[in-house]
């Protein structure tokens, strides 16, 4: 088990003691190779309290030092597949936790290709990796975790995060505790073949636009190219899609803001990924800029 403190901050003891009813616990949990310790190393740096891999039948216990302690106001803990058959107890455990203190539990995810890939990369052997292939241990390790999926708050995939990306996104999830005036949006571009993305938090079809990869000369180019955008922006429905996706983002993001919201995942699905959806993804991002919110674009399937 390896314990990581965060440094105090000068007059941190007084507010913590004054805000006890803040407390929370964070269950940091998910597939192997997801980077489960990049994330407890974010929620160490926001001053979280943090335990990896500890025991279960100990997780009540810390719950109950975590709620009584002068100290500590934040934890974050990682929970996986290295706790063995006692895994499936988490669900019903998780019930008595909640009752002590605030809890989340925050699940990482990502592609079956990239935790393939990552593993390569690390050349480190899986945890349930006994004599089976990388793939094999993956399929069996997402049935073992499945019950806990299904209980948890967030869904993450990192699949198109590095480290720092991975961090940065913990960091402004988790990292804002006083109303939340700050909000970063993501745009989000995806294909509907390659399956939805786990953490959107609002999604919109385009597949009703025509699609350029009908186009001969626009089939092998993306929704960043002006040619591409033009076209897809040439049709009068496009327009008043815009104008009313725009809207209705105006209309919603002051209300996540004022629910503590510091967040929000806002993706535009196509086909493939690569056109239409890339356009919107891009055309909103400017547009919700322009109103004055910390947005960026990201385009999961445009390299597949």
């Amino acid at each position: 088990m390896t314990l990581a403190k965060s440094s105090p901050r000068p007059g941190r003891t007084k507010q913590k003691t004054s805000r006890a009813s803040q407390k929370e616990l964070v269950i940091v949990t998910g597939i192997s190779g997801s980077g489960k310790a990049s994330a407890l190393k974010a929620f160490e740096d926001l001053g979280f309290h943090c335990v990896d891999n500890l025991p279960l039948e100990l997780l009540p216990e810390f719950a109950r030092l975590v709620s009584k302690s002068s100290e500590v106001v934040r934890a974050a803990i990682v929970v996986d597949v290295r706790e063995g058959p006692t895994l499936d107890r988490l669900p019903q455990i998780l019930k008595d936790v909640r009752k002590l203190l605030h809890t989340r539990v925050v699940f990482l995810d990502a592609q079956d290709a990239v935790l393939v890939r990552r593993y390569s990369e690390t050349r480190r052997p899986h945890p349930l990796g006994q004599g089976e292939t990388v793939s094999r241990s993956i399929v069996e390790e997402r049935q073992l975790l499945d019950p806990i999926r299904n209980v948890a708050d967030t869904l993450i995939d990192t699949s198109n995060f590095n480290v720092h990306e991975l961090r940065a996104h913990i960091q402004s999830r988790f990292g804002h505790r006083d109303g939340a005036t700050h909000l970063l949006v993501s745009c989000l571009s995806f294909g509907f073949k390659n399956g939805m993305p786990l953490d959107a938090d609002v999604v919109f079809d385009v597949r009703f636009l025509p699609n350029p990869h009908f186009v001969p000369e626009f089939r092998k180019k993306t929704g960043l190219d002006p040619k591409v955008a033009a076209y897809v922006r040439g049709f009068p429905q496009t327009e008043e899609f815009l104008g009313k996706v725009t809207a209705l983002m105006l209309y919603l993001l002051p209300h996540y803001v004022k629910e503590g919201k510091s967040y929000l995942t806002v993706a535009f699905g196509c086909t493939g990924g690569q056109h239409r959806s890339v356009m919107m993804a891009e055309e909103v991002s400017k547009r919700l800029k322009k109103a004055g919110y910390q947005v960026k674009a990201l385009h999961r399937d445009i390299v597949r």
